[in-house]
C-alpha cells in the first residue's frame, strides 16, 4: 500500500511503485506455481494419491487423486514449500533486469 503522502506529492513516482510491485506479485506468483507443480510430481513419483489394492475408490479417486496431490502440493509451497520459489523469483527478477 501507497502512503497518501506520497501518492499525493509524487504521482510519478507512486505509479512506478505499484508497477514494481505488480511486476514482483506476477514474478513470485509464476515462482510459486513452478514449485507447486515440481512438489507435485515428486509426491506423485513417490506414490501420493495413488489407489490402495484394498478399499479402493475405484475409478472417481483415480480421475480425482492428481486434483488432491496439486492441492496438497500448494499446500506446502503454501507454507513455506522447500525454498524454490524465493530461489525462483529472484533468478526472475534478475532476469527481467530489476
Amino acid at each position: 500500500m501507497i502512503p497518501p503522502v506520497l501518492h499525493a506529492a509524487s504521482p510519478q513516482l507512486s505509479s512506478q511503485m505499484s508497477a514494481q510491485k505488480s511486476n514482483d506479485d506476477v514474478l513470485r506468483e509464476a515462482a510459486k506455481a513452478l514449485e507447486t507443480s515440481f512438489l507435485a510430481e515428486m509426491l506423485k513419483s513417490a506414490g501420493v494419491g495413488k489407489t490402495r489394492d484394498s478399499f479402493g475408490g475405484g475409478a472417481g479417486e483415480d480421475q480425482f487423486a492428481s486434483f488432491l496431490v496439486t492441492e496438497q502440493a500448494r499446500a506446502m509451497v503454501d507454507a513455506g514449500g522447500i525454498g524454490l520459489t524465493e530461489t525462483v523469483f529472484n533468478a526472475l527478477k534478475e532476469r527481467s533486469g530489476e
